[in-house]
């Protein structure tokens, strides 16, 4: 029986979670802290219901020390594909702290990654602390542009937008 719900997360991507173990190593001995966002699993090709972690975000003007990592939260982008936070303890210790517990509120699953940064370093948290499995999937990531839009997109977006303004103006333009 799984530990997520079935329209919860169900998976880590192999490579997202690659990616955080190697920010978190080159943050020693600082803390290291990202933001998690997910697909949908049947959108990966897998047979199941849910999200799979696929992003690991770096929020600009994120400060770190060796026992907090402190994210500016207006830098934080609201999207619908968040899944929840990861950051490391340079101490090693996998469990969250009082600290930790105060900002798991937002997202599904929480990532404490530990010293000495391995595979086996690391635990999956519930929103309110509790250890969770997150199965490591090794699953194709889709390919995104950093703009998923294209030029065609903008010019039909500005023709709308000049149309509407003619509309309000009373007509055409000559």
């Amino acid at each position: 029986m799984p530990l997520f719900r079935s329209s919860g997360v169900v998976g880590i991507a192999e490579d997202a979670l690659e990616f955080a173990l190697e920010a978190s190593e080159d943050a020693h001995p600082h803390e290291y802290m990202g933001f998690l966002r997910g697909e949908s699993a049947s959108r990966l090709g897998l047979d199941r219901d849910g999200t799979v972690i696929t992003d690991v975000l770096v929020i600009p003007g994120t400060k770190s020390n060796p026992t907090s990592a402190t994210v500016q939260e207006y830098m934080v982008p609201n999207n619908i594909r968040s899944a929840g936070s990861v950051h490391s303890h340079p101490n090693g210790v996998l469990r969250p702290s009082d600290a930790d517990l105060m900002t798991f509120g937002k997202g599904k699953v929480h990532i404490i990654i530990g010293y000495p940064y391995g595979r086996d370093d690391w635990q999956a948290f519930d929103r309110q602390g509790d250890p969770r499995d997150l199965e490591v999937l090794d699953v194709e990531l889709p390919e995104e542009e950093f703009f998923d839009f294209t030029q065609a997109d903008i010019d039909d977006e500005l023709r709308d937008e000049a149309d509407d303004r003619d509309g309000r103006l009373g007509g055409d333009r000559a």
